[in-house]
């Protein structure tokens, strides 16, 4: 993996406390843009995953530049969206208790939201079918398919999405609004390449099965997929309507290890001190708590260490990368380099994977040039 330049455009404060949660603004608005742009191009609706951010503040900046809503995994994430008046939200998790979904229901009909929900099984088709009768309400609704993963949907070969489909159109409380689909085994991809191909195949697989769908006189009016590194790794998004990134707006060391970034694409750190030395180790203020654990989305690896630290005043050029070897819950420890790092030095860490990090927050601090601003994470622990 190629060193991270040194990350000029981050001027903290000494009197910020540590650690702490920064994004580079200016690097934020980038990766918006060149989002939208590539959505913008391709003729698809962008309907970006908050589980990223978990923010109000860059999900109205997400759909001032052009989202046409917002995806969301849980129930409690998704009702602060609703509740904060956004549009148009998707819950990309299958729901089978009914007191979550009166619980969304219910904000949706209040807020005037257009709530989108997805179903694998015939069980969650009757329970949502049921509720939303009870509650008078017409939510829109997606069959998820598994193309690759192999963690919630329907295999695109089985007839359970004919009869998914046939029951979702008969029902008068459900509105069918297509299929749609996951590809996160791409995180897991060798290289660039192999997440194109993933992504491929991801494409051909539902646009033919929407193509059989529509053949058999079912209408299938959205096509939805979506992942960073697959968004990234093609361009070829015939048959699609519509895009569910999430990790774009701060990258990570995924992409990065994949080739679809550079390091100046990375817009999230965390800022940590050094609070002890010995012979084998630097200690930090930053541990699992704040970095997480995570070497990876979905348990992926080929990522060496739990993130890759800079010391703040490194004099050489390039800056030394340092690597976090290993954490404990408040403790994080960093090899030292040919620099030699004291108590007191501060650190700037690009961690492996930005989403759980952002939901161990509670703020995140925003610097852009020379100003510095605190935004919410206003979703943050929302997991049920």
């Amino acid at each position: 993996m190629a060193p991270i330049p040194y990350p000029l455009a981050i001027k903290a404060p000494e009197s910020l406390e540590t650690p702490a949660v920064l994004v580079d603004g200016q690097i934020l608005q980038a990766n918006i843009a060149a989002m939208q742009k590539v959505a913008r191009h391709a003729a698809l609706n962008l309907r970006p995953h908050i589980k990223t951010h978990k923010s109000i503040t860059i999900a109205r900046q997400q759909l001032n530049a052009g989202a046409v809503g917002i995806t969301a995994s849980k129930v409690d994430e998704a009702l602060v969206f609703i509740e904060a008046q956004l549009p148009s939200v998707t819950l990309a998790y299958p729901q089978l208790v009914a007191a979550k979904l009166d619980r969304l229901l219910t904000a949706a009909g209040r807020y005037g939201c257009d709530l989108r929900l997805i179903v694998d099984s015939p069980e969650g088709v009757a329970l949502l079918a049921a509720r939303a009768a009870a509650l008078g309400l017409r939510p829109g609704v997606f069959i998820k398919i598994d193309v690759g993963l192999h963690r919630c949907g329907c295999r695109p070969d089985d007839p359970l999405v004919f009869s998914l489909a046939q029951t979702i159109h008969g029902a008068d409380h459900l509105d069918f609004r297509g299929l749609l689909s996951h590809a996160g085994q791409a995180y897991g991809a060798a290289d660039a390449a192999a997440a194109g191909h993933m992504a491929q195949s991801e494409r051909e697989i539902m646009t033919t099965l929407a193509a059989s769908l529509r053949k058999a006189g079912c209408e299938v009016p959205e096509v939805s997929v979506g992942s960073t590194p697959t968004v990234l790794a093609t361009r070829e998004f015939e048959g699609l309507t519509e895009i569910r990134p999430g990790n774009y707006v701060f990258m990570d060391q995924t992409p990065l290890r994949l080739g679809l970034i550079t390091p100046r694409q990375i817009a999230l750190s965390v800022l940590t001190t050094v609070v002890s030395t010995n012979a084998h180790y630097a200690i930090v203020d930053a541990g699992a708590k704040t970095l997480s654990s995570d070497r990876g989305a979905h348990g992926t690896t080929g990522i060496e260490g739990y993130g890759v630290a800079f010391g703040l005043g490194d004099p050489t050029d390039p800056p030394e990368p340092l690597t976090v070897a290993k954490l404990s819950e408040e403790h994080g420890f960093i090899i030292p380099g040919a620099v030699r790092l004291k108590p007191g030095d501060r650190l700037q860490i690009f961690p492996n994977h930005a989403c759980p990090v952002v939901n161990l927050a509670r703020e995140l601090v925003v610097v852009d040039g020379a100003s510095m601003d605190v935004w919410a994470v206003d979703a943050a622990g929302c997991v049920r």
